[in-house]
């Protein structure tokens, strides 16, 4: 179980899917967001840079993904945190869970689980499935906060009805396991088969093995049971799912 919770925290850590970047100067920012796209970087780069440098939010926050990454420019991990605290103070939530995810790792920036909590609350207010979900992991680990299951759960559910993969595992697993709620194996394959509705994303992968060595403890009928109880989440978009 730890191997797949560590390949499951290197993904919220790594691969969280890049937002539809526009600037408040709508037309360049527009340029800049198609460029991104299309992989085109280095277009990108120069259309943000003096958006950002002149204090636009969602370019300094488009800056920061370049650097975050190494498109456009050499991966500087520490250029990435300035820019994404500063679209982070102006209010954008990607940007605020950025900033979270940069405190909680010590990527380009001292560690410290405290700010990384205050940005992830910050990110999570405005429904921010990322977020939440990071909010639930440091719950459910106890880091910075007690270890409360019960409310890790909470947050879980919140990035899960939002569709977030990784909060379709943690659930998966909290209802296997019996951790803050009584253990429930239906309920627990609902989720990894709910997770692993994605089949490209590598997260629906590690959701769709638990799943199968799920299935190996549980009658057909049970599992019969838990897939249709998927369907019905998937059809109702995370809102009939049990609960």
């Amino acid at each position: 179980m730890n191997a797949v919770w560590s390949a499951v925290l290197t993904v919220a850590l790594t691969v969280t899917s890049a937002p539809f970047v526009l600037a408040q100067n709508f037309d360049e920012g527009m340029a800049a967001t198609m460029a991104y796209e299309d992989g085109d970087y280095e277009t990108a780069l120069s259309k943000w840079r003096p958006l950002a440098e002149e204090g636009d939010a969602w370019a300094q926050f488009g800056l920061g993904l370049l650097h975050s990454r190494g498109q456009g420019v050499p991966r500087d991990p520490k250029q990435a945190f300035n820019w994404f605290l500063l679209a982070a103070e102006q209010g954008i939530a990607p940007a605020q869970f950025r900033t979270g995810l940069a405190y909680g790792a010590g990527t380009g920036v001292a560690k410290n689980s405290a700010e990384a909590m205050r940005w992830y609350l910050l990110a999570a207010g405005k429904d921010n499935d990322d977020a939440q979900y990071m909010i639930g992991s440091m719950y459910h680990r106890g880091e910075h906060v007690p270890q409360d299951y019960a409310e890790a759960m909470v947050w879980f559910r919140r990035a899960a009805e939002q569709g977030n993969e990784n909060a379709h595992f943690q659930l998966g697993s909290m209802y296997w396991f019996g951790w803050g709620v009584p253990q429930d194996y239906v309920t627990a394959h609902m989720w990894y088969n709910v997770g692993a509705a994605r089949e490209r994303d590598s997260i629906a992968q590690v959701n769709k093995h638990s799943r199968d060595n799920l299935a190996e403890q549980m009658t057909a009928s049970q599992i019969a049971e838990a897939q249709r109880m998927a369907r019905e989440c998937l059809k109702s978009g995370y809102k009939n799912c049990g609960w």
